[in-house]
């Protein structure tokens, strides 16, 4: 190339687009041409731009649970009464981060009544805020999250992933709940059985799926307790290797000690149950129907109702049990 053909270059720009998930942006790219040498010098990015690569799993994960987050104020900072910590928020925080990574084809789902005319997202009534998100995935007919904050009176971190039908699992629920500001603790995290033990076909018994949750449990000596039968029957819906602890303020420190590691081996304990499984051999109606068992089950012995009608209402709290947390029993 001639000299007079390369001064021609010398201003010369490119634009290079670069994006994330969230927003676009522009900049320049030079070239720098010397008009007597046969060279030429760009200064270009050392890898390709994110636009040009295809939207990842994790990435359109992300950007639901944002703006699920975004749509109650979460994740909250600080306690409606402005003193009390958010007990259970990082395990909030590390929940909404774990499904960025594990769930495939993750959808939003309405936090509402069934005739969807009352939204449950967000309710704040009497020195209470809770918040609620709900979603499906390719994996799971149903993730509903619910924090309840009540500064030091009530802090509850509750969340139930019920997978879908075509897989004949057990439900993974969670508990946490702290009164009085960490003078009483009740924790609960269980791999629940929906399918009750059957001699004609034992193979579709949940109690085969114990052995994913029993090595967490021997690790953590705190949540090796027994619930008792004043609400539950532990023999329905509970499984044997439940972790469980009751303990007061003199004992707080198992929150972060055993109960955070817990938790975290417990989510990796039941994806991993969760992958081990092929679609089930039981026709979906009939796991449809232990799911619906279970939700009649729970909502006609969950205590926190009447915690629900005197913050907000019998009508309300009613609706919500039925309708939203056990959107099945009805």
């Amino acid at each position: 190339m001639t000299p007079i053909l390369l001064f021609s270059f010398l201003l010369v720009s490119v634009t290079n687009v670069c994006c994330n998930a969230f927003s676009t942006t522009r900049k320049q790219v030079y070239v720098k041409m010397d008009a007597g040498e046969n060279f030429v010098s760009l200064k270009l990015p050392s890898a390709l731009p994110i636009s040009l690569k295809k939207p990842t799993r994790i990435n359109q994960n992300v950007e639901i649970l944002t703006r699920a987050q975004s749509s109650i104020g979460m994740p909250w900072k600080e306690s409606i009464d402005q003193v009390q910590e958010l007990t259970f928020m990082p395990f909030w925080n590390h929940q909404i981060d774990f499904m960025k990574c594990h769930l495939t084809d993750l959808k939003m789902v309405d936090v509402c009544d069934r005739g969807k005319t009352q939204d449950f997202s967000l309710a704040i009534s009497k020195g209470v805020r809770m918040g609620n998100l709900c979603f499906s995935s390719e994996e799971f007919r149903k993730i509903r999250m619910t924090y309840y904050d009540a500064g030091k009176q009530t802090q509850v971190f509750n969340s139930l992933w019920y997978p879908d039908p075509k897989y004949n699992l057990p439900v993974l629920g969670i508990d946490l709940l702290q009164f009085a500001g960490g003078k009483r603790n009740l924790v609960v995290i269980d791999f629940q059985p929906i399918q009750e033990k059957d001699d004609q076909a034992p193979k579709f018994a949940h109690k085969e799926y114990d052995h994913f949750l029993k090595p967490i449990r021997d690790g953590f000596p705190s949540l090796q307790g027994k619930m008792s039968a004043r609400f539950y029957d532990e023999l329905q819906f509970f499984s044997k290797e439940m972790l469980f602890a009751r303990f007061d303020e003199n004992q707080v420190n198992v929150i972060s000690d055993e109960l955070w590691p817990a938790f975290q081996q417990s989510l990796e304990g039941y994806m991993k149950m969760f992958h081990s499984t092929m679609a089930n051999e039981l026709p979906r109606d009939q796991v449809l129907e232990r799911q619906r068992a279970y939700d009649v089950y729970s909502a006609d012995r969950d205590p926190a109702l009447q915690m629900f009608k005197a913050k907000f209402g019998e009508q309300w709290a009613e609706a919500f049990v039925h309708e939203f947390l056990f959107d099945l029993s009805r």
